[in-house]
């Protein structure tokens, strides 16, 4: 939905898919332009997820309007016969009348009366931006899309570093982007018997999550419980289809005719951690190898990028073992 909407005086839409319930916030007035707010309001975000009562969204929207906040948009998900609740809302607010660490004791108070498994706010124009290493190794598609998105300001994250099993000379054009930017890269050299994982949890330390863009070595389980953080990956395909090395080619040998990406958090099982985004791209006979890797490689960019966007916005939310809700 749209955060560009007034707040909402009424539901004005339910939708009811297989017994789940899945609410949606929206204004019955006609948009109205952003420039058009007022500029001392604020834009904040906030995730919630709790047993299901009675009573929640009620007290969600009595929280953020008592200090004069404003929702923008609101949307719930009760999955059928679970129990549980799950909700994620835009608001505007004054920061003067409502200070960033006030937020954070109300929504405290309130993650505490519903005995919340996870309550998070986050108000992007105050708070630090993520602080995000990268690990890539000789494909560059992904790496160069993610950089230059970072460059356009596309993602809210600043780049600790850049790890590679890669050597890249100083003339490339991924070195001279890092240099101008100040953005150091490590190169460290893995063989089978050492995956240089001490010195990699070593270098991202105080990192909020990583990003595998299209690191071709498996982070053992040791490293995930160390480091202890969210780390995102991005397959070329539809998992669990075409596992392994040269998906793309093994795709292309199969005659598939619907070529795909997929963004998952990495788990100790390969390529198996749950699902962030997926993109599908129809492909066809007139396709050649290199036709069909040109567009695979870019559904991939476009994918992981959507996936890192997701997450930053608080989009993206653990559900069961291996699923995630996705606002």
């Amino acid at each position: 939905m749209s955060v560009i909407r007034r707040v909402p005086s009424i539901l004005t839409g339910l939708v009811n898919n297989n017994n789940n319930r899945t609410i949606c916030f929206k204004s019955s007035e006609p948009s109205i332009p952003s420039s058009t707010l007022c500029s001392s309001l604020t834009h904040g975000i906030h995730v919630f997820h709790c047993p299901d009562v009675v009573g929640i969204v009620a007290k969600l929207s009595e929280c953020i309007a008592s200090k004069g906040g404003n929702i923008l948009s609101a949307d719930v998900f009760v999955p059928q016969n679970k129990h549980v609740f799950y909700s994620r809302s835009d608001f505007v607010f004054d920061p003067v009348k409502w200070p960033r660490i006030q937020m954070e004791e109300d929504f405290l108070k309130l993650s505490q009366t519903f005995n919340a498994v996870r309550s998070v706010v986050r108000v992007p124009s105050l708070d630090p931006k993520y602080k995000i290493a990268v690990l890539a190794s000789k494909q560059d598609h992904c790496l160069v899309d993610l950089l230059h998105g970072w460059q356009d300001g596309r993602f809210p994250v600043d780049i600790s570093c850049v790890i590679s099993n890669h050597y890249r000379a100083s003339n490339t054009h991924v070195i001279r982007f890092l240099e101008r930017h100040g953005i150091p890269y490590h190169y460290l050299d893995t063989t089978k018997e050492n995956k240089r994982e001490g010195e990699i949890l070593e270098l991202v330390q105080n990192t909020d999550f990583l990003v595998l863009a299209r690191y071709m070595q498996i982070l053992s389980g040791n490293f995930l419980r160390s480091y202890g953080n969210d780390v995102i990956n991005i397959h070329h395909g539809l998992l669990p289809s075409f596992k392994g090395g040269s998906p793309s080619k093994q795709a292309f040998d199969a005659g598939v005719k619907l070529i795909g990406a997929t963004s998952h958090f990495v788990t100790e099982e390969l390529d198996s951690g749950p699902i962030i985004e997926q993109m599908v791209e129809r492909v066809s006979h007139r396709d050649n190898l290199k036709s069909f890797v040109h567009k695979s490689e870019n559904l991939e960019k476009q994918c992981l990028s959507n996936a890192i966007r997701s997450y930053c916005d608080l989009r993206v939310l653990p559900y069961e073992e291996k699923k995630t809700v996705v606002f």
